[in-house]
Protein backbone atom coordinates (compact mmCIF):
# COMPACT_ATOMS: atom_id res chain seq x y z
CA UNK A 1 0.00 0.00 0.00
CA UNK A 2 1.56 2.91 -1.02
CA UNK A 3 1.48 5.96 1.76
CA UNK A 4 0.41 8.99 1.83
CA UNK A 5 1.63 12.16 4.20
CA UNK A 6 -1.37 14.11 5.72
CA UNK A 7 -3.85 10.64 4.19
CA UNK A 8 -5.99 10.13 7.28
CA UNK A 9 -6.36 14.06 7.21
CA UNK A 10 -7.82 13.72 4.08
CA UNK A 11 -9.69 10.76 4.61
CA UNK A 12 -11.41 12.32 7.82
CA UNK A 13 -12.49 15.88 5.20
CA UNK A 14 -13.82 13.25 2.97
CA UNK A 15 -16.20 11.26 5.29
CA UNK A 16 -17.09 14.68 6.95
CA UNK A 17 -17.85 16.15 3.43
CA UNK A 18 -15.32 18.95 3.87
CA UNK A 19 -13.48 18.23 0.85
CA UNK A 20 -12.31 20.65 -1.82
CA UNK A 21 -13.01 19.52 -5.69
CA UNK A 22 -9.39 18.95 -5.72
CA UNK A 23 -9.12 16.80 -2.76
CA UNK A 24 -12.36 14.69 -3.70
CA UNK A 25 -10.20 13.75 -6.38
CA UNK A 26 -7.40 13.02 -4.74
CA UNK A 27 -9.28 10.58 -2.68
CA UNK A 28 -10.34 8.63 -5.47
CA UNK A 29 -7.20 8.98 -7.02
CA UNK A 30 -5.61 7.19 -3.54
CA UNK A 31 -8.03 4.90 -3.55
CA UNK A 32 -7.48 3.67 -7.14
CA UNK A 33 -3.99 3.41 -6.37
CA UNK A 34 -4.45 0.71 -3.08
CA UNK A 35 -7.41 -1.11 -4.55
CA UNK A 36 -9.34 0.43 -1.72
CA UNK A 37 -12.47 0.70 -4.44
CA UNK A 38 -14.19 -2.57 -3.79
CA UNK A 39 -16.43 -2.01 -1.03
CA UNK A 40 -15.33 1.71 -0.41
CA UNK A 41 -18.38 3.96 -0.20
CA UNK A 42 -18.29 6.57 -2.83
CA UNK A 43 -18.37 10.29 -2.09
CA UNK A 44 -21.95 10.14 -2.84
CA UNK A 45 -22.35 7.33 -0.59
CA UNK A 46 -20.82 9.18 2.39
CA UNK A 47 -22.57 12.26 1.91
CA UNK A 48 -25.75 10.31 1.55
CA UNK A 49 -24.95 8.80 4.79
CA UNK A 50 -24.26 11.50 6.49
CA UNK A 51 -27.57 13.16 5.92
CA UNK A 52 -29.09 10.42 7.42
CA UNK A 53 -28.24 10.88 10.77
CA UNK A 54 -29.04 10.05 13.56
CA UNK A 55 -29.38 6.69 11.45
CA UNK A 56 -25.97 6.55 11.01
CA UNK A 57 -25.28 4.79 14.44
CA UNK A 58 -22.96 2.15 15.52
CA UNK A 59 -24.77 -0.60 14.18
CA UNK A 60 -24.44 0.98 10.89
CA UNK A 61 -20.65 1.68 10.86
CA UNK A 62 -20.31 -2.11 11.78
CA UNK A 63 -21.77 -2.97 8.62
CA UNK A 64 -20.02 -0.82 6.69
CA UNK A 65 -16.29 -1.78 8.55
CA UNK A 66 -17.40 -5.55 7.44
CA UNK A 67 -18.05 -4.60 3.75
CA UNK A 68 -14.49 -2.90 3.63
CA UNK A 69 -13.01 -6.48 5.81
CA UNK A 70 -14.55 -8.43 3.34
CA UNK A 71 -13.58 -6.04 0.23
CA UNK A 72 -10.31 -6.48 1.79
CA UNK A 73 -10.12 -10.22 2.11
CA UNK A 74 -9.90 -10.74 -1.66
CA UNK A 75 -6.84 -9.71 -1.93
CA UNK A 76 -5.26 -11.45 0.80
CA UNK A 77 -3.07 -13.60 -1.89
CA UNK A 78 0.62 -13.69 -0.77
CA UNK A 79 2.40 -12.56 2.73
CA UNK A 80 2.89 -9.37 0.99
CA UNK A 81 -0.77 -9.20 0.25
CA UNK A 82 -1.41 -9.93 3.87
CA UNK A 83 0.70 -7.28 5.07
CA UNK A 84 -0.79 -4.76 2.83
CA UNK A 85 -4.44 -6.20 4.41
CA UNK A 86 -3.38 -5.32 7.69
CA UNK A 87 -2.74 -1.90 6.47
CA UNK A 88 -5.99 -1.78 4.65
CA UNK A 89 -7.68 -3.08 7.62
CA UNK A 90 -6.17 0.35 10.04
CA UNK A 91 -7.23 2.33 7.42
CA UNK A 92 -10.57 1.11 7.21
CA UNK A 93 -11.21 0.98 10.96
CA UNK A 94 -10.07 4.51 10.81
CA UNK A 95 -11.88 5.59 8.57
CA UNK A 96 -15.21 3.91 10.13
CA UNK A 97 -14.06 6.10 13.23
CA UNK A 98 -13.91 9.23 11.17
CA UNK A 99 -17.59 8.31 10.06
CA UNK A 100 -18.52 8.49 13.68
CA UNK A 101 -16.81 11.86 14.45
CA UNK A 102 -18.89 12.64 11.50
CA UNK A 103 -22.29 11.75 12.49
CA UNK A 104 -21.26 13.19 15.92
CA UNK A 105 -19.94 16.46 14.13
CA UNK A 106 -23.82 16.38 11.93
CA UNK A 107 -25.81 15.31 14.91
CA UNK A 108 -24.27 18.94 16.79
CA UNK A 109 -26.42 21.08 14.67
CA UNK A 110 -29.40 22.42 16.20
CA UNK A 111 -31.92 20.72 14.06
CA UNK A 112 -30.28 17.07 14.79
CA UNK A 113 -30.88 18.04 18.71
CA UNK A 114 -34.28 17.41 19.67
CA UNK A 115 -36.00 20.12 21.83
CA UNK A 116 -36.42 18.97 25.60
CA UNK A 117 -40.30 18.91 26.32
CA UNK A 118 -40.05 21.63 29.07
CA UNK A 119 -42.87 22.87 31.19
CA UNK A 120 -41.63 26.70 32.37
CA UNK A 121 -40.22 25.50 35.86
CA UNK A 122 -37.09 23.69 34.52
CA UNK A 123 -33.25 25.73 35.06
CA UNK A 124 -32.20 25.49 30.98
CA UNK A 125 -29.04 26.53 29.36
CA UNK A 126 -29.42 27.35 25.91
CA UNK A 127 -26.22 26.86 23.83
CA UNK A 128 -24.78 29.08 20.65
CA UNK A 129 -26.32 26.41 17.85
CA UNK A 130 -29.41 27.23 19.58
CA UNK A 131 -29.58 23.94 21.59
CA UNK A 132 -31.32 23.67 25.04
CA UNK A 133 -30.42 21.82 27.91
CA UNK A 134 -32.06 20.99 31.20
CA UNK A 135 -29.77 21.42 33.99
CA UNK A 136 -30.71 19.09 37.19
CA UNK A 137 -30.42 20.33 40.14
CA UNK A 138 -27.76 18.78 42.42
CA UNK A 139 -26.48 17.12 39.59
CA UNK A 140 -22.42 15.95 39.04
CA UNK A 141 -21.68 16.04 35.10
CA UNK A 142 -19.19 17.42 32.64
CA UNK A 143 -21.17 19.64 30.19
CA UNK A 144 -20.25 19.39 26.44
CA UNK A 145 -21.50 23.23 25.01
CA UNK A 146 -19.25 24.22 22.55
CA UNK A 147 -18.73 21.75 19.45
CA UNK A 148 -18.52 18.89 21.61
CA UNK A 149 -15.72 19.94 23.87
CA UNK A 150 -16.34 19.78 27.04
CA UNK A 151 -16.20 23.20 28.57
CA UNK A 152 -17.70 23.20 32.15
CA UNK A 153 -18.78 21.00 34.61
CA UNK A 154 -21.84 20.72 37.17
CA UNK A 155 -21.34 20.72 40.91
CA UNK A 156 -24.75 20.40 42.14
CA UNK A 157 -26.55 23.82 42.12
CA UNK A 158 -23.13 25.62 40.56
CA UNK A 159 -21.66 25.26 36.79
CA UNK A 160 -17.93 25.72 36.84
CA UNK A 161 -16.09 26.59 33.13
CA UNK A 162 -13.37 25.98 32.39
CA UNK A 163 -10.28 28.41 32.23
CA UNK A 164 -8.35 26.18 29.43
CA UNK A 165 -11.03 26.00 26.72
CA UNK A 166 -9.62 26.00 23.46
CA UNK A 167 -11.41 28.57 21.93
CA UNK A 168 -10.69 31.61 19.62
CA UNK A 169 -13.89 33.46 19.30
CA UNK A 170 -16.89 34.34 21.65
CA UNK A 171 -19.34 32.02 21.87
CA UNK A 172 -22.07 32.50 23.97
CA UNK A 173 -23.90 30.53 26.53
CA UNK A 174 -27.56 32.04 28.07
CA UNK A 175 -29.25 30.19 31.47
CA UNK A 176 -32.72 31.03 32.60
CA UNK A 177 -33.54 30.48 36.32
CA UNK A 178 -37.15 29.88 36.49
CA UNK A 179 -39.21 31.68 39.72
CA UNK A 180 -38.98 29.39 42.74
CA UNK A 181 -35.20 28.73 42.23
CA UNK A 182 -31.88 30.27 42.20
CA UNK A 183 -28.43 28.88 40.64
CA UNK A 184 -24.85 29.80 40.55
CA UNK A 185 -22.14 30.12 37.92
CA UNK A 186 -18.55 30.74 37.90
CA UNK A 187 -17.10 31.68 34.32
CA UNK A 188 -14.00 31.24 32.72
CA UNK A 189 -12.16 34.06 34.40
CA UNK A 190 -12.88 33.03 37.91
CA UNK A 191 -15.99 35.29 37.92
CA UNK A 192 -18.46 33.71 40.56
CA UNK A 193 -22.55 35.08 39.43
CA UNK A 194 -24.72 34.04 41.90
CA UNK A 195 -28.29 34.24 39.94
CA UNK A 196 -31.69 34.63 41.73
CA UNK A 197 -35.27 33.92 40.40
CA UNK A 198 -36.74 34.48 37.55
CA UNK A 199 -33.22 35.61 35.55
CA UNK A 200 -31.49 35.42 32.29
CA UNK A 201 -27.52 36.18 31.57
CA UNK A 202 -26.33 35.28 28.39
CA UNK A 203 -22.09 34.98 28.77
CA UNK A 204 -19.35 33.73 26.73
CA UNK A 205 -18.14 30.14 27.51
CA UNK A 206 -14.91 31.71 27.15
CA UNK A 207 -13.75 35.66 27.71
CA UNK A 208 -10.73 36.53 24.62
CA UNK A 209 -8.11 38.02 25.25
CA UNK A 210 -7.88 41.72 24.32
CA UNK A 211 -11.37 42.33 24.94
CA UNK A 212 -14.04 43.32 27.68
CA UNK A 213 -15.74 40.86 29.34
CA UNK A 214 -19.25 41.83 28.99
CA UNK A 215 -22.22 39.79 30.15
CA UNK A 216 -25.93 40.32 29.51
CA UNK A 217 -28.68 40.00 32.64
CA UNK A 218 -32.21 40.81 32.84
CA UNK A 219 -33.40 39.79 36.23
CA UNK A 220 -31.47 39.88 39.37
CA UNK A 221 -27.55 38.50 40.20
CA UNK A 222 -24.71 39.30 42.89
CA UNK A 223 -21.09 39.21 41.31
CA UNK A 224 -17.93 38.33 42.41
CA UNK A 225 -15.70 39.49 40.15
CA UNK A 226 -12.34 38.19 39.33
CA UNK A 227 -9.70 41.02 39.31
CA UNK A 228 -7.98 41.66 35.47
CA UNK A 229 -6.95 45.03 34.68
CA UNK A 230 -6.63 44.99 31.41
CA UNK A 231 -9.80 43.33 30.81
CA UNK A 232 -12.57 45.47 32.21
CA UNK A 233 -16.17 43.32 33.44
CA UNK A 234 -19.08 45.06 31.90
CA UNK A 235 -22.75 43.90 33.31
CA UNK A 236 -25.02 44.93 30.18
CA UNK A 237 -28.75 45.59 32.35
CA UNK A 238 -31.21 46.69 29.40
CA UNK A 239 -30.39 50.41 29.19
CA UNK A 240 -27.69 49.89 32.20
CA UNK A 241 -24.40 49.35 31.36
CA UNK A 242 -21.75 48.45 34.90
CA UNK A 243 -18.40 48.63 34.41
CA UNK A 244 -16.13 47.45 37.06
CA UNK A 245 -12.24 45.62 37.13
CA UNK A 246 -13.06 43.39 40.20
CA UNK A 247 -15.46 43.92 43.28
CA UNK A 248 -18.50 42.55 44.72
CA UNK A 249 -22.01 44.25 43.81
CA UNK A 250 -25.64 43.44 42.91
CA UNK A 251 -27.70 44.43 39.95
CA UNK A 252 -31.54 44.09 39.80
CA UNK A 253 -32.74 44.59 36.15
CA UNK A 254 -36.28 42.92 36.07
CA UNK A 255 -37.99 44.14 32.79
CA UNK A 256 -41.43 44.67 34.85
CA UNK A 257 -39.34 47.16 37.14
CA UNK A 258 -39.21 50.39 36.29
CA UNK A 259 -35.60 50.92 37.65
CA UNK A 260 -32.64 49.14 37.36
CA UNK A 261 -30.84 49.01 40.87
CA UNK A 262 -26.79 48.47 41.17
CA UNK A 263 -25.52 47.95 45.24
CA UNK A 264 -21.86 47.82 45.63
CA UNK A 265 -20.60 45.78 48.37
CA UNK A 266 -17.00 46.51 47.98
CA UNK A 267 -14.36 47.84 45.27
CA UNK A 268 -16.09 50.45 42.54
CA UNK A 269 -18.14 50.54 39.76
CA UNK A 270 -19.36 52.63 36.64
CA UNK A 271 -22.57 53.35 35.30
CA UNK A 272 -23.15 54.16 32.29
CA UNK A 273 -26.38 53.96 29.64
CA UNK A 274 -26.53 51.64 27.21
CA UNK A 275 -25.82 54.72 24.62
CA UNK A 276 -22.81 55.86 25.87
CA UNK A 277 -18.96 54.76 26.39
CA UNK A 278 -17.78 54.94 29.36
CA UNK A 279 -15.64 57.84 31.26
CA UNK A 280 -15.06 58.10 34.73
CA UNK A 281 -14.95 61.39 34.79
CA UNK A 282 -18.27 61.92 33.84
CA UNK A 283 -19.95 59.29 34.19
CA UNK A 284 -21.31 57.94 37.92
CA UNK A 285 -19.28 55.87 39.98
CA UNK A 286 -20.43 53.90 43.19
CA UNK A 287 -18.23 53.65 46.34
CA UNK A 288 -18.96 50.75 49.05
CA UNK A 289 -22.33 51.01 50.51
CA UNK A 290 -23.92 52.71 47.66
CA UNK A 291 -26.68 52.37 45.68
CA UNK A 292 -27.32 53.32 41.90
CA UNK A 293 -30.32 53.56 40.55
CA UNK A 294 -31.40 54.22 36.44
CA UNK A 295 -34.77 55.47 36.23
CA UNK A 296 -35.80 53.55 33.07
CA UNK A 297 -38.41 56.37 32.35
CA UNK A 298 -35.88 59.13 31.35
CA UNK A 299 -32.24 57.26 32.06
CA UNK A 300 -30.97 59.54 34.42
CA UNK A 301 -29.34 57.91 37.45
CA UNK A 302 -29.45 58.55 41.01
CA UNK A 303 -27.42 57.32 43.67
CA UNK A 304 -27.35 56.97 47.52
CA UNK A 305 -25.97 55.27 50.80
CA UNK A 306 -28.12 51.93 51.48
CA UNK A 307 -27.15 48.68 53.98
CA UNK A 308 -25.86 46.52 51.22
CA UNK A 309 -27.54 43.36 53.40
CA UNK A 310 -30.78 44.45 52.48
CA UNK A 311 -30.08 43.76 48.86
CA UNK A 312 -28.22 40.68 48.74
CA UNK A 313 -29.78 38.85 51.55
CA UNK A 314 -31.78 36.48 48.53
CA UNK A 315 -28.48 35.05 48.28
CA UNK A 316 -29.36 32.95 51.58
CA UNK A 317 -32.83 32.16 50.41
CA UNK A 318 -33.76 35.44 52.69
CA UNK A 319 -36.35 38.23 51.64
CA UNK A 320 -35.77 41.53 53.44
CA UNK A 321 -38.63 44.64 52.72
CA UNK A 322 -37.35 47.67 53.81
CA UNK A 323 -40.26 50.67 52.95
CA UNK A 324 -41.23 49.30 49.95
CA UNK A 325 -45.01 49.07 48.40
CA UNK A 326 -47.05 45.68 48.77
CA UNK A 327 -47.19 45.81 44.83
CA UNK A 328 -43.28 45.16 45.05
CA UNK A 329 -43.30 43.17 47.69
CA UNK A 330 -46.14 40.77 45.83
CA UNK A 331 -43.32 40.71 42.67
CA UNK A 332 -41.11 39.35 44.71
CA UNK A 333 -42.77 36.64 46.60
CA UNK A 334 -44.06 35.85 43.01
CA UNK A 335 -40.75 34.81 41.75
CA UNK A 336 -39.33 33.86 44.94
CA UNK A 337 -42.61 30.81 45.44
CA UNK A 338 -42.87 30.07 41.93
CA UNK A 339 -46.58 31.81 42.71
CA UNK A 340 -49.12 34.22 40.81
CA UNK A 341 -50.94 36.80 43.41
CA UNK A 342 -53.97 38.83 42.31
CA UNK A 343 -54.25 41.85 44.62
CA UNK A 344 -57.80 42.80 44.37
CA UNK A 345 -57.72 44.98 47.44
CA UNK A 346 -56.14 48.27 45.67
CA UNK A 347 -55.58 50.28 48.90
CA UNK A 348 -53.17 47.59 49.98
CA UNK A 349 -51.18 47.77 46.63
CA UNK A 350 -49.33 51.21 47.38
CA UNK A 351 -49.60 50.63 51.17
CA UNK A 352 -45.39 50.31 52.58
CA UNK A 353 -44.03 47.73 55.01
CA UNK A 354 -40.72 46.59 56.76
CA UNK A 355 -40.18 42.76 56.89
CA UNK A 356 -37.47 40.48 56.89
CA UNK A 357 -37.92 36.65 56.66
CA UNK A 358 -35.63 33.63 56.68
CA UNK A 359 -36.92 30.63 54.15
CA UNK A 360 -40.70 30.36 55.88
CA UNK A 361 -43.42 29.02 53.68
CA UNK A 362 -45.94 31.94 51.57
CA UNK A 363 -48.47 31.04 53.50
CA UNK A 364 -46.63 32.17 57.10
CA UNK A 365 -45.32 35.33 54.64
CA UNK A 366 -49.14 36.28 54.05
CA UNK A 367 -49.98 35.95 57.85
CA UNK A 368 -47.73 38.33 58.64
CA UNK A 369 -48.88 40.95 56.16
CA UNK A 370 -52.43 40.11 57.67
CA UNK A 371 -51.60 41.07 61.06
CA UNK A 372 -50.19 44.50 59.91
CA UNK A 373 -53.05 45.23 57.17
CA UNK A 374 -56.33 43.45 57.68
CA UNK A 375 -56.91 41.75 54.45
CA UNK A 376 -58.06 38.18 53.66
CA UNK A 377 -56.59 35.85 50.29
CA UNK A 378 -57.28 32.02 49.55
CA UNK A 379 -54.18 29.65 47.91
CA UNK A 380 -55.37 27.68 45.28
CA UNK A 381 -52.56 25.96 43.17
CA UNK A 382 -50.11 28.34 42.89
CA UNK A 383 -52.96 31.01 42.58
CA UNK A 384 -52.82 33.41 45.34
CA UNK A 385 -55.89 35.77 45.59
CA UNK A 386 -56.05 39.03 47.83
CA UNK A 387 -59.25 40.31 48.93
Amino acid sequence: MEERPGIQQLLQKFVLDQCSPEELAEVAAYCKTNNLTAGFPTVEEVRALLKEFPSVDQARADILFSNIMSAAKEHEETKEKRRGWYKYAAVAASIVVFLSIGWLYQNDTPEAVPAPALTGNEITLQLENGEIKVIAEGDVAALSVARGNVVAAQKGNTIVYDTKTPLEKLVYNTIKIPYGKRFQLQLSDGTAVHLNAGTTLKYPVKFIAGEKRTVFLEGEAYFEVAKDKAHPFVVNADQLNVQVLGTHFNVSSYPEDDVTDVVLVEGSVGLYTANENFDATKNTVLNPGEKGRLHKNDNSITTKPVATKIYTAWINGELVFRDMTFNNICRKLERKYNVTIVNQNPKLAKQKFNASFKNEPIDKVLGYFTELSSFDYTIKKNIITIK
